[in-house]
């Protein structure tokens, strides 16, 4: 059987006593260490967590902004095309102002220059008749009477003229 003598019991009473003595001076500091070792690493998760969620946040919100921007950047670009539009056709409506007013004035140039061909022709033509007329007749006119001659047939050319044009 089973034979316990005192060095067994000695044994035993040592084993208990350092025991007690090591769980005193190492177990409790050492559990105590691991117990504020996972405190804060716990803490350090937690802290980690709420950065990270706050970092979503922040992603969140840059995320709308840069929408926004997004948003803001095509209005401005849509408002700055539109008065790029608006001022094309500003010029464009008075380049053509222009251009019509430049036609208006070269079409009276014209006609002025074309009533004073019109006079100058009907002056000349009207010499011309009454210088004939005065050969036909045989005789030759004075300066008076070619003038009231041609100035008479100058009034019929007019009065037929004024006729063709109504």
């Amino acid at each position: 059987m089973l034979d316990f003598s005192v060095t067994f019991i000695i044994t035993i009473l040592n084993i208990a006593i350092l025991f007690f003595i090591l769980r005193k001076i190492l177990f409790k500091p050492v559990t105590k260490f691991i117990a504020e070792r996972n405190q804060r690493i716990q803490s350090s998760i937690d802290q980690a967590e709420r950065d990270k969620a706050m970092a979503q946040k922040l992603l969140e919100q840059y995320q709308t902004r840069l929408k926004n921007a997004e948003k803001e950047a095509d209005g401005i670009i849509k408002a700055a095309q539109e008065q790029a539009d608006a001022e094309a056709n500003r010029i464009i409506m008075q380049g053509k102002a222009e251009a019509q007013k430049i036609a208006d004035i070269a079409s009276a140039r014209l006609e002025a220059d074309r009533i004073a061909a019109m006079a100058l022709f009907r002056t000349e033509a009207a010499a011309i008749v009454v210088s004939a007329a005065g050969k036909l007749i045989g005789r030759e006119l004075s300066g008076a009477e070619q003038h009231r001659f041609a100035a008479e047939t100058l009034e019929k050319m007019a009065m037929d003229s004024g006729k063709r044009d109504v």
